[in-house]
């Protein structure tokens, strides 16, 4: 009861300085307006009387604080009094000490003060009192409610709001000017009567729901759970390692193993001999190699016929065979194509000739026989007289290469000469009058890809190399070496083909870009090309000329695209005539596609397919399809690559198993 009196004391007091000074400023005769100086200092005293509502002595003991907020209007001014309850039983009088700093500002600036003043009263009332409510009984709050109401009975010009029966601390010292109140942003304060049902409901639930969780005691659950899991864990041991003793005798071993002789002393180590790898496909010896047949036996009569056939074989004349099919192309293309629809196949001219797929082919030019030529992957070279019956005995394989044999061609000057040019560097020529296969070019550092008769003759050659060198080879010069070696602007090179009217030309297929070469202009210093043509975006397969005037070019690409070229005028640039769309994708295992010309008639081109039936397609040098070979059973596989006959309607193809396939009338 004490307390209450001292509080009750103190706001009587304070009210009646605030009641004094307001009853003083009305008797003025200005009409409650002072002069300047004089205004101040009433000013100065209302406002150290105002903060003294919240001075208290040190060994005063401040039983109970209001917080209903009462206000009193003086001279515009609204002070504004938040009293809350707080327990006596653990008060220490030192802890509510007003901060210093609230009376040492400036009353220049009071009003930048008050803000200050507030922020630090409500921060260090809220860190004392706080805690002190919660002891806070019942029987003191309904005291506090008691004399609070005395209070507002005899002074009798306070206001006050009803707050909820939890209350938080909150000491505010505010003064609103031009008749603004911050009334309504308090934020120390927790009304909840105004607050809205919604609101009242959702702190209700919270609170509800924080009991509830409470009540479930999670955590001591968890914290037993734990001990549990801990309880269970086996102890880890330690295992401490055996010592061993220093007389124990220890594991015997083997001296044999530890090469060591009885005595102890140590054997010397004997010499590792070096494993000798054999090489898949090892280089055959350099010089002639004997015509031996793989497939027949050397004594048989069978093979003196076939090599006394292919000497009997009388030279063809060429000039005479290119004047006829000159003749023949100034005709129509309806002769043309009468002809290749009376070619057909049949299984008597099927036959499986060499041991893995075909890289390379050939016909020869007789118009008596009809012999076919192929190289094949595993170096072999087959040659079909298909004239004989049964057709085992016109088949006849030649080992000359250790590596694939991709280019073939029979001599122009003696087509009883074959040449043969392999990826193991070495370049061949089969004499068949001799029986022997004679070496005209080695290199055994490098991998040659293709080659093409420079001269009528077919004295002069020029070879590709897979690394984008070229070399002339003079087959009238003793030995096996080149006339000249020029590394090219290319990387690699695929297909070599000489002009068939312009011999000193001669086209090369690289990786992307195709040159046309003037062979008089070779030297190892000047390697640049004629012409050079950058239209292909992938990878080129071959690029040959047309084979009677040489006044087209035609390109195999992975594009999917056979393009062809004007080369009647070899000039700075070479222009773009057609480009046929054509599906040359064969994948890993299948020999790639090389479109060539027909020799009889060089406005058109052949090219194997992909589609279904399997077949041998025929374009026209503007895009035109033309014809398709289709064999029913016969033709059951691709056929990648494909040759003409000079003068007669036969075509063969072969396969990436080394079956050929000829179609004739």
């Amino acid at each position: 009861m004490k307390g209450e009196a001292q509080v009750f004391f103190r706001v009587r007091n304070w009210h009646q300085q605030h009641q004094n000074h307001r009853d003083a400023r009305r008797q003025l005769p200005s009409g409650g307006r002072m002069s300047g100086s004089r205004a101040e200092a009433e000013e100065k005293v209302g406002s150290r009387q105002r903060l003294q509502v919240n001075e208290y002595k040190e060994n005063q003991n401040i039983a109970y604080v209001s917080l209903r907020p009462v206000q009193t209007t003086v001279l515009g001014k609204t002070p504004k009094v938040y009293l809350v309850p707080f327990s006596l039983s653990s008060y220490k009088p030192d802890q509510l000490k007003r901060p210093k700093s609230l009376l040492d500002k400036n009353s220049n600036n009071e009003v930048a003060c008050k803000k200050c003043k507030k922020a630090e009263i409500k921060k260090t009332c809220r860190r004392i009192l706080t805690p002190k409510m919660e002891a806070t009984s019942s029987k003191a709050e309904s005291t506090l409610q008691k004399s609070s109401l005395d209070v507002h009975a005899e002074s009798n010009k306070w206001q006050y709001k009803s707050t909820s029966d939890t209350v938080i601390l909150s000491a505010d010292t505010e003064s609103s000017q031009d008749g603004d109140s911050d009334e309504g942003t308090t934020p120390g304060m927790d009304d909840f009567s105004g607050l809205s049902p919604y609101e009242k409901k959702r702190l209700k639930n919270i609170s509800e729901n924080a009991n509830f969780f409470a009540s479930l005691q999670l955590s001591e659950s968890a914290a037993r759970l734990r001990e549990m899991i801990k309880k269970r864990q086996p102890p880890e041991s330690k295992r401490k390692k055996p010592k061993k003793k220093e007389n124990e005798t220890g594991c015997r071993r083997s001296m044999r193993l530890l090469k060591v002789d009885p005595s102890g002393v140590s054997l010397p180590a004997t010499p590792t001999q070096p494993i000798l790898v054999a090489d898949e496909n090892p280089l055959l010896p350099p010089g002639p190699l004997e015509m031996t047949s793989e497939n027949r036996d050397d004594n048989s009569e069978l093979f003196k016929g076939f090599l006394q056939t292919w000497a009997e074989v009388s030279k063809v004349s060429l000039g005479r065979t290119r004047s006829k099919n000159t003749e023949k192309e100034l005709s129509s293309i309806k002769s043309y194509k009468a002809n290749l629809n009376g070619m057909i196949i049949s299984e008597d001219t099927v036959y499986k000739v060499t041991k893995g797929p075909i890289f390379s082919m050939a016909l020869h030019p007789s118009e008596i026989r009809t012999l076919v030529a192929a190289g094949a992957r595993s170096g072999q070279v087959g040659l079909w007289d298909l004239t004989h019956q049964p057709k085992e005995d016109g088949v006849y394989i030649f080992q000359p290469h250790s590596q694939p044999v991709s280019c073939l061609y029979f001599s122009p000057a003696n087509p009883a000469h074959l040449l043969s040019l392999s990826y193991d560097g070495t370049l061949r020529c089969g004499d068949f009058s001799r029986a022997v296969f004679e070496e005209v070019y080695r290199d055994e550092r490098s991998s040659f890809s293709s080659f093409d008769f420079l001269a009528e003759d077919a004295s002069t050659l020029i070879v590709g190399h897979w690394d984008g060198s070229m070399s002339l080879v003079d087959r009238r010069t003793p030995g096996t070496s080149c006339e000249k070696l020029i590394n090219s602007s290319l990387s690699k090179i695929r297909t070599v083909h000489v002009h068939p009217v312009h011999r000193q030309y001669f086209i090369t297929a690289g990786l992307r870009d195709i040159h046309i070469y003037d062979a008089r202009c070779l030297n190892p210093s000047r390697r640049k090309p004629l012409i050079s043509l950058t239209e292909h975006t992938k990878s080129i397969a071959s690029a040959y000329f047309s084979p009677l005037t040489g006044n087209r070019v035609v390109t195999t690409c992975a594009d999917c695209k056979l393009r062809i070229f004007d080369s009647s005028c070899i000039s700075s640039k070479i222009p773009l005539l057609t480009t046929i769309r054509h599906n040359t994708i064969t994948g890993r295992w299948l020999t790639r596609f090389q479109a060539v010309w027909d020799p009889k008639q060089e406005d058109c081109i052949i090219v194997g397919s992909m589609a279904h039936p399997r077949r041998v397609e025929v374009f026209h040098e503007r895009g035109k399809w033309v014809h398709s070979f289709l064999g029913g059973e016969c033709l059951a596989s691709v056929c990648s690559i494909n040759v003409m006959h000079p003068t007669r309607y036969i075509l063969a193809g072969g396969n990436s198993s080394g079956r050929i396939h000829v179609f004739m009338n």
